[in-house]
């Protein structure tokens, strides 16, 4: 499949700024990850119903199989108490209290005990001015430090949460609504739909100011000295209906817990541009959860969130870090374990889930394309920092970029990508069709072409080196080389690279400007450039425009490092005799079923070359037009990479913030989690901007979507790795880390 070379963004980077810029400063930000406590690999243990965290700092959890404490990475299992069923944990300072099937426990010291004769199952606890409360179906006491006294109930015994305020009010959330008892006033029911979302009352928060929030099913009520003064639903931008539990974070920040994840609130200003507009942000998936049902969850006093789950514990924690000390988070990661022989940088896979410490790593068709990637990100660091290491790894990249084209002979053609000669499970196996099976795949599609032997031999027997090599495998090449060459090359390697493009470009124009695979002698799938071809093959028509802009930027570049006339000759060619003056100003089809972001990055990534070398006035001109033309089919992704690149280009408004933004949000686990929105009732499910699939009808922020590639639709409502949900895929943090030092490297973003 064709794929997106994001190389586009550091195109502008050379190129002399337009406007004054006005650099981000590196201020630290808040970033959240997630480390995930099961109890057991599986079981009751892990049915953990409630959570708490003593004023020491210590973690535990209510179970179906009994009460646990946090000790260290490891759950000990409080034995001294009730084996079974817990409902609900409540710590009183240091001491903790535990809700059972026969009663209520309490663990003081490290020692458990039962507290007092009760044997009646209890559902909830709460910490009231005379004691604490426990209530159950079969009634409700409270412990007086000797014993317990029994309440006089007149409320439903199916409850689900409890807050005994200062004044010895109580308020009890229960399946048939909200009730509060008082001593003044006895007590009163709250069912009525004036009075409260549903009469299915779920959760209990008192939020600082002294306001008493309600999850419901179907959504929140505010009440105010006993009186409702909002109602929250999932059209005021609550994500999903189905309340579970409640509670407010140290700095005033809601976390509703629900069936599909937590939902966090704020009504501030940082807080909605964070979240692109809403007041509420979505914590859901294994990326953040052990499991999206929420049954309760708990603050420390650092901030950290211990959410209970079906799963186990899960907890939310949060760090101080600037984008510098993210930059070096990845770029450890990337070293470590996306860096394999000999050179090439790409992703890997886990052998178990959530164990990171053996892993595999994969092949992709574009190896080459995306190492150049990553020679770029490095290249722009070493010129921001001049350090050595960088320089040394853009080395390494352009060093395995030049053996695609060695390993495939030299002369032209060059491979895909190569693996070790050992490996045996490798992406695109070499398969044999019949002629019958070819036939229907033709109906299909007539433009596939039949590769029986995809995987060849190297001259050496070393590796195995891929064909087929597509046209975005082509512009990777032109783009990585000519940014060695401006950025990284000493003289010698200048030759090298120069040698590179016009081998690579004679070939092209040798065969009739098309890509032929010397294993089949004829074109690859993708490579063809040819004006004949793609003016009268009616399959040629979408690709038509990008290929003929792609043409005009391989020419250029072979013109720029080899200064040959032969090259400029046949791009002038190509814009007098084609009218090629039209595909620069409308570089690409753009039709909604015609819609891809993989056209409107090969735009972005020759394009910026193309404009950068040009010296035509009318030409520039026509290729600013384009490339403006193109950023409004992207403009609302906010992406960095398409954001910094027209900025560069003097682009009016191209949205720092938001490119910010994304750098910060950006989670630190680079799994490929599978990602599901489409539970969500805060969007829409629409088919804009594309028509090919089901996107989310507003651009959610990148911690609530799939770590993912800019070849991707970043509007997709699901996203991910589903052959391995576990989370076993991991990214290479290119993609962030590319913007982030284009970022530098053009002034936007200060150093620390």
């Amino acid at each position: 499949m064709r794929k997106l070379a994001w190389l586009f963004v550091v195109a502008f980077a050379l190129l002399p700024v337009c406007a004054e810029v006005t650099a981000v400063k590196d201020t630290p930000f808040v970033q959240e990850y997630h480390e995930p406590y099961p109890i057991v690999a599986k079981g009751a243990a892990n049915d953990v119903r409630a959570v708490t965290v003593t004023e020491d700092g210590t973690v535990y959890a209510a179970t179906r199989a009994g009460a646990f404490r946090l000790a260290g990475d490891s759950w000990k299992q409080e034995t001294s108490i009730v084996i079974g069923e817990t409902f609900d944990i409540l710590a009183v300072d240091n001491v903790v209290w535990v809700a059972g099937w026969d009663g209520v426990y309490r663990i003081k010291g490290g020692v458990g005990t039962k507290v007092g004769s009760l044997s009646y199952p209890i559902s909830v606890l709460a910490d009231g001015p005379d004691g604490v409360v426990a209530m159950g179906p079969d009634g409700a006491w409270i412990y007086d430090g000797t014993a317990w006294q029994a309440m006089e109930t007149d409320w439903s015994g199916n409850l689900k949460d409890l807050i005994a305020l200062p004044n010895g009010d109580l308020w009890m959330a229960t399946w048939t609504g909200l009730y509060h008892r008082s001593d003044a006033t006895g007590v009163r029911r709250y069912f009525e739909p004036e009075e409260i979302t549903s009469g299915a009352v779920t959760g209990l928060a008192m939020a600082p100011n002294g306001q008493l929030w309600v999850g419901c099913w179907g959504g929140i009520t505010v009440l105010e000295e006993g009186a409702s003064v909002r109602q929250i639903t999932t059209a005021d931008g609550l994500p999903y209906w189905d309340v579970r539990c409640m509670a407010f974070a140290p700095d005033g920040t809601l976390w509703a817990g629900t069936k599909e994840g937590i939902g966090r609130y704020r009504d501030d200003a940082d807080w909605i541009t964070q979240n692109n507009g809403s007041k509420w942000s979505l914590r859901h998936s294994k990326r953040w959860l052990l499991d999206d049902e929420i049954r309760d969850i708990a603050f420390d006093a650092s901030g950290t969130a211990w959410i209970a789950t079906p799963k186990g514990v899960s907890a939310i924690k949060r760090r101080m870090m600037t984008l510098a000390e993210k930059a070096d988070y990845y770029q450890k990661i990337l070293e470590q374990r996306h860096v394999r022989p000999p050179g090439f940088v790409e992703k890997c896979q886990f052998k178990r889930p959530n164990d990171l410490t053996e892993w595999d790593a994969r092949d992709d068709d574009n190896d080459g394309e995306y190492t150049s990637l990553y020679l770029l990100m490095e290249a722009f660091r070493y010129q921001v920092t001049k350090n050595s290491e960088a320089k040394a790894n853009a080395t390494r990249a352009f060093e395995a970029i030049a053996y695609l084209h060695e390993v495939a002979g030299g002369t032209g053609f060059f491979a895909r990508t190569v693996v070790p000669s050992s490996w045996t499970q490798m992406h695109d196996q070499n398969t044999t069709f019949s002629d019958e099976e070819v036939a229907a795949r033709r109906v299909r599609d007539p433009r596939f072409r039949y590769v029986e032997r995809r995987w060849r031999p190297s001259a050496d027997g070393k590796w195995l080196w891929k064909g087929d090599t597509s046209s975005d495998e082509v512009n990777g090449h032109y783009m990585g080389l000519y940014y060695f060459y401006e950025l990284v090359a000493n003289e010698a390697q200048k030759k090298q690279v120069s040698d590179l493009i016009t081998t690579l470009m004679d070939y092209i124009i040798a065969n009739d400007y098309t890509f032929v695979d010397p294993e089949t002698g004829v074109y690859t799938r993708w490579g063809v450039w040819n004006e004949k071809i793609l003016q009268e093959n009616h399959d040629w028509w979408v690709e038509s425009f990008i290929n003929r802009y792609e043409v005009l930027a391989y020419l250029r570049i072979a013109y720029h490092v080899s200064g040959d006339e032969k090259y400029m000759d046949e791009h002038r060619r190509f814009v007098k005799e084609y009218n090629y003056k039209e595909y620069l100003r409308r570089p690409k089809a753009h039709r909604i079923s015609e819609q891809s972001r993989i056209d409107d990055g090969m735009v972005y990534e020759l394009g910026t070359i193309l404009y950068q070398l040009e010296t035509d006035p009318e030409l520039k001109s026509l290729l600013k037009e384009g490339l403006t033309w193109v950023y409004q089919f992207v403009e609302d992704d906010q992406s960095p990479y398409f954001n910094f690149s027209m900025a560069q280009c003097g682009g009016v408004d191209t949205h720092l913030d938001q490119s910010i933004a994304f750098l910060r949000d950006q989670p630190l686990d680079l799994r490929q989690w599978v990602v599901d929105n489409s539970v969500r009732e805060d969007i829409t499910l629409v088919r804009y901007p594309m028509q090919d699939s089901l996107q989310t009808s507003r651009m959610l922020p990148p911690s609530e979507r799939g770590v993912m590639r800019w070849d991707k639709q970043p509007w997709e409502y699901i996203s991910g790795d589903f052959t391995h949900p576990d989370g076993l895929l991991e990214s290479s943090g290119v993609f962030w880390l590319m913007p982030y030092w284009l970022g530098r490297y053009m002034g936007y973003i200060e150093g620390p």
